[in-house]
């Protein structure tokens, strides 16, 4: 009898001896699709090989494919444990062709692979086709298929689709006759969802490309996408018609049956189902860097984990269990997806934590619901306003309620739930608005409220897609952007980082089918992340599915230099004192800068030990390590916290360098151990090497430390080789001396460019034009318009504004001409703003200066312009404004 890893290694040994390219199963979380939250079949990872978008150097595959089912149109989750073939986590193995092979092929691979390699009775098989497809049934009647066997389907159950356009095609599927013992028909037929025939495989014929006016024509790459259930084929092969019955989730039910020392076929057979099969996803979702927490891709898997975690206090566990487990799925699965291993101390530490916080809230739940229960009628349901209680007061979710209950025979009002939630919301936008956050951030409170958080997909990538959910412009929502347009742009997931913790936001570019975007900055409110952008071509709309890419040098650096500040912070501590303390930071792609608590400078000696150290770490090349704990159980092992950072329920803790005897970690070796949700490199050796700049006081009792690393650092270093005798000599300085001698002249040289600009905006206005006799009376508005040198665009705000309180009442505009190019700005007394408006001013002349655009406000407002010789035609557009 083979086992469930027998029939994976089968099936991919077969069609490797055909040709195909066998490819590692994708993550969980797609990477290509966004409107996915899980990869739940084995042609995701290939989505753009088949529309043509991506090519690579096979024609065709074999997968064995990891998938979850369990939030959004997907969802198998309130199933599980109930039936015999539900599942959150399954296997999905296929084969694929990309304009290779076709039907004729496909067909006989499939029934090869069944009767001969698995050895499957071919007089139990029957298969279905889509009624118009006489190709398929030729073929398999060609292939020893009688037609009595053959079923032809006239629903869209046998006509695949990628969306309303696009690809297309029949499907034929292979169904397994478990026998008479099991109630059911055949497809088709009326009683074809019981469990006597069973749907093992699935074959899609990618033939047609679908058009908006419904017409079809031939795909020029006439493709293939299979998929088989290997649970559902384990299950035939094993002598079962239950996936549960299987080798592989066996053996997950007995090691819960023996942890919680029960029967695993006894009164908690169901939930010892349901733990088997949470475990898988769980495990796998972990391993894939989905994190527990309370919105998107995080909230599913705590979903998940919950509902095992009640199921395991049913069967009367009194300690966390799921973690205890792990070692078990590990045992059967790591072979096959090596990633389970390697995740396996974050998995169980993962699930360990959620358990016992949950443990807690789990009790009190139960108890409460018990306690509700007890003042209704018999069998009458839960009122929404009680469910929504235990989920808002005591953190008893909603599904966990409704499981409860279900197996009272009872349910809860989830219309009530749904408005006691919506009042919630209302009250918690109230404090938003409130709360003194920028007005702006009002509409991201919005978005969040209406499309939920983003997922970040950054800390193992750098590439994704995502869906566009949002687009800002000045401050309000839009459909769309054009061309030459900046906006701020939401979407369901990123691998952009947002700023935060001192680490600075991503850059990189965007792209859809109609449009590119330079992103500049990436932010973060209210959970949603904020892609700040130029569209560089076409237009960007609303609902567009987005190619992102981070740049990838920037992000590098900025690793580097983060990475570089947490070692810097225990070089500091080492060489000073514990009594340094993060007091600040910024972590970006040119330099690094550390503010630490400390009274007095550092010596030439101190900082080169601090510098030396730093560079001892990064030799070493040690791994950076992640985990997932609670704020005091990292602290409890010497985790130093980020200064100014709010912390939850889990953190990320962030370990780097190993050193014996003398570490700062519960092992007596670890070096570094921080609260960090930033990005940071693989091995400190990616680092590549320190400088420090020098040390100086940022405040009373803090010190600054700001410092370089990897190629900076190298140039650094070269130059400082050659000229920094001559640069101390100039400077009459020390060598040591010179980083705090340069910023004394800096100073220095700042103080004076503002004297500067004062004295050319009080020379600008000391001439007769700027007198008060010269203002023009247009349409009953007073107007000052003037031409100036000397001056540059900063400066015409302050002059503006001294007009019009010269003026009394009126309007100013100015030109500032700087080498032929013009600087505008207008301005416009308030007792007048409601009939004429400084944007309209600007906006005017900007159009005679070769510019575009130009805004403000209607009291001030600027722009520019390439061709200041035009400045008459400007100011001569300007009045035309105001004879409107």
């Amino acid at each position: 009898m083979p086992s469930l890893n027998d029939i994976r290694s089968t099936f991919l040994n077969y069609f490797a001896k055909n040709g195909h390219e066998v490819v590692d199963s994708s993550p969980l979380v797609p990477r290509n699709d966004p409107t996915l939250m899980f990869t739940n079949s084995g042609m995701v990872q290939f989505k753009n090989l088949f529309t043509g978008v991506e090519h690579r150097d096979y024609t065709r595959a074999t997968t064995a494919q990891k998938c979850v089912r369990a939030g959004g149109k997907h969802n198998d989750l309130d199933n599980v444990g109930y039936t015999a073939r539900h599942h959150t986590f399954f296997e999905m193995l296929g084969n694929f062709s990309f304009g290779d092979y076709f039907k004729a092929e496909a067909i006989p691979y499939a029934w090869e692979l069944i009767t001969r390699e698995l050895d499957i009775p071919k007089d139990k098989l029957l298969v279905t086709v889509y009624h118009t497809d006489d190709e398929a049934v030729d073929i398999w009647k060609k292939t020893g298929v009688p037609e009595s066997r053959i079923i032809r389907i006239a629903t869209n159950d046998n006509f695949w689709m990628m969306g309303p356009t696009g690809p297309c095609g029949p499907c034929t599927e292979i169904f397994y006759d478990h026998g008479e013992q099991y109630w059911g028909g055949p497809p088709g037929s009326p009683e074809e969802d019981g469990d006597r025939f069973v749907e093992i495989w699935n074959l899609v014929f990618m033939q047609f490309e679908q058009f908006e006016d419904g017409t079809r024509r031939d795909l020029a790459a006439q493709s293939i996408d299979t998929g088989m259930g290997i649970e559902r084929v384990a299950a035939l092969l094993q002598g079962t018609n239950d996936n549960y019955a299987t080798d592989l989730i066996r053996s997950l039910i007995e090691a819960s049956a023996d942890a919680t020392s029960t029967d695993p076929d006894g009164p908690g057979k169901t939930h010892h189902r349901v733990i088997a099969d949470h475990l898988r996803s769980t495990s796998f979702l972990i391993a894939d860097g989905v994190m527990p927490s309370n919105d998107g891709r995080g909230y599913v898997l705590r979903r998940i984990m919950r509902r095992a975690m009640r199921h395991a206090h049913l069967l009367g566990a009194k300690d966390p269990l799921m973690h205890r487990l792990v070692p078990a799925l590990v045992g059967q699965m790591g072979a096959a997806y090596p990633e389970l291993g390697r995740a396996k101390a974050l998995i169980e530490e993962t699930l360990k934590l959620e358990e016992t916080r949950f443990k807690q809230t789990l009790d009190r739940g139960l108890k409460l619901l018990d306690d509700e229960l007890a003042d209704l009628p018999e069998g009458a349901n839960l009122p929404g306003e009680a469910a929504f209680k235990l989920y808002d007061t005591y953190g008893f979710p909603l599904d966990l309620t409704q499981d409860a209950l279900r197996e009272k025979g009872r349910a809860v009002d989830t219309d009530g739930f749904d408005a006691a939630m919506a009042e919630q919301k209302a009250k918690a936008r109230a404090a938003w608005a409130g709360s003194g956050e920028a007005a702006d951030a009002t509409v991201w409170f919005d978005v969040a409220e209406e499309s939920g958080t983003t997922d970040f997909l950054g800390y193992d990538t750098e590439t994704a897609e995502g869906q566009i959910v949002a687009l800002v412009k000045d401050g309000a929502l839009t459909d769309s952007a054009a061309q030459g347009g900046s906006i701020q742009i939401a979407l369901n997931q990123t691998p952009f980082y947002a700023e935060s913790g001192g680490q600075v936001g991503d850059s990189g570019t965007l792209k859809t089918d109609s449009a590119t975007v330079t992103i500049t900055d990436t932010r973060k409110a209210a959970g949603v992340f904020i892609h700040f952008g130029e569209v560089t071509q076409g237009t960007l709309t609303k609902g567009d599915a987005a190619v992102l890419e981070v740049d990838h040098t920037r992000r590098t650096a900025i690793r580097a230099n983060h990475s570089a500040t947490h070692l810097l912070h225990e070089a500091l501590r080492a060489a000073l004192g514990d009594h340094v303390a993060q007091r600040g930071s910024l972590n970006a792609d040119d330099r690094l800068r550390f503010d630490f608590s400390h009274t007095k400078a550092l010596d030439p000696a101190e900082l080169a030990q601090v510098e030396a150290e730093v560079n001892a770490y990064i030799r070493q090349n040690a791994p950076v390590e992640t985990r997932i704990m609670t704020p005091d159980d990292a602290r409890e092992i010497g985790a130093q916290a980020l200064f100014g950072e709010k912390y939850g329920d889990e953190v990320r803790v962030v370990s780097m360098g190993r050193q014996a005897g003398s570490g700062k970690g519960n092992d007596g070796q670890t070096y570094s151990i921080e609260l960090c949700g930033g990005t940071h490199v693989r091995q400190t050796g990616d680092i590549g090497v320190f400088v420090t700049l020098g040390d100086s006081a940022s405040s009373a009792g803090v010190r600054r430390i700001e410092a370089l690393t990897g190629a900076a650092a190298f140039d650094y270093l070269a130059q400082q080789g050659r000229t920094m005798a001559e640069v101390a000599s100039t400077l009459k300085a020390q060598p040591a001396d010179v980083p705090d001698r340069i910023k004394a002249l800096m100073d220095e040289r700042k103080a004076l460019s503002n004297e500067v600009a004062q004295l050319r905006r009080e020379l600008a206005m000391a001439g007769g034009a700027a007198s008060q006799p010269d203002a023009r009376e247009i349409n009953g508005v007073k107007l000052i318009a003037q031409v100036l040198s000397g001056v540059t665009g900063k400066d015409l705000p302050a002059l503006i504004d001294e007009h019009k309180t010269r003026l009394g009442t009126g309007a100013v505009l100015l030109i500032a001409d700087a080498g032929g190019k013009a600087a505008v700005a207008a301005g416009v007394t308030q007792d007048l703003t409601d009939r004429v408006s400084a944007v309209d001013l600007v906006k005017a002349a900007v159009a005679q200066l070769g510019g575009k655009g130009g805004g403000g406000r209607p009291d001030m407002a600027q722009g520019g312009g390439k061709d200041a010789a035009n400045a008459d035609a400007a100011i001569k557009a300007a009045e035309q404004v105001l004879e409107g």
